[in-house]
């Protein structure tokens, strides 16, 4: 079956804008051309889509993802090139998760804090469990303020 950019958008859930921009910038060698010039998309076509939505969601720069397309359309003789790119770009994402769960730890920390303060009605019940707090001093300069 044949695509439009349009439909072929609206199955990736993405503008028809992006697939011309992917097309403008070379991640598209794979896509046919009608003899007026309209791309037209094959169901083929969405595996590759859905492999340049994935880098493009790690992070990865259009002209690092060309790179990776030209590779997958050199051929075989690519393939450690295409691994080693992977690889980073696989460390890069768990360096990224590492760093989100870092986040998510402070920010389960700085929940609980002002949902017992919340109950407590003042941030001074942590004051009782921390010789100096400083999250105490700011929650004692937002009072202060109101």
């Amino acid at each position: 079956m044949t695509y439009t950019v349009g439909e072929m958008a609206k199955k990736l859930g993405v503008a028809p804008s992006a697939l011309r921009y992917y097309d403008k910038e070379g991640l598209l060698p794979f896509v046919k051309r009608s003899s007026g010039g309209i791309r037209i998309f094959q169901d083929s076509d969405m595996e590759w889509m859905r492999m340049i939505a994935c880098l493009k969601k790690t992070g990865m720069p259009i002209k690092e993802i060309k790179k990776f397309v030209d590779w997958c359309m050199e051929g075989d003789t690519t393939i450690e090139k295409r691994l080693e790119l992977i690889d980073r770009q696989r460390d890069a994402v768990l360096a990224q998760m590492q760093q989100l769960k870092e986040t998510l730890s402070t920010l389960n920390d700085k929940h609980w804090y002002y949902e017992t303060a919340k109950q407590a009605g003042a941030c001074a019940i942590h004051h009782q469990n921390k010789a100096h707090d400083p999250q105490e001093e700011i929650c004692a300069m937002e009072g202060a303020a109101k």
